[in-house]
């Protein structure tokens, strides 16, 4: 999910230096949810992950 969200970084980068303004935006747009929603489930991970069981 990450690479997705570097991935429309790139392409809004590059739509903002041609002067596609549109599409950068939705770009931007995307890259941001996509990251938001990483780090949400990156943290879930974290907490929610591995669970060692305790030694008997």
């Amino acid at each position: 999910m990450l690479n997705w969200s570097i991935t429309f970084l790139i392409i809004a980068i590059v739509a903002g230096f041609f002067g596609f303004g549109g599409i950068e935006g939705t770009a931007t747009e995307i890259a941001k949810v996509l990251f938001l929603l990483f780090l949400v489930l990156f943290v879930i991970s974290l907490i929610f992950g591995r669970r060692v069981p305790p030694a008997a």
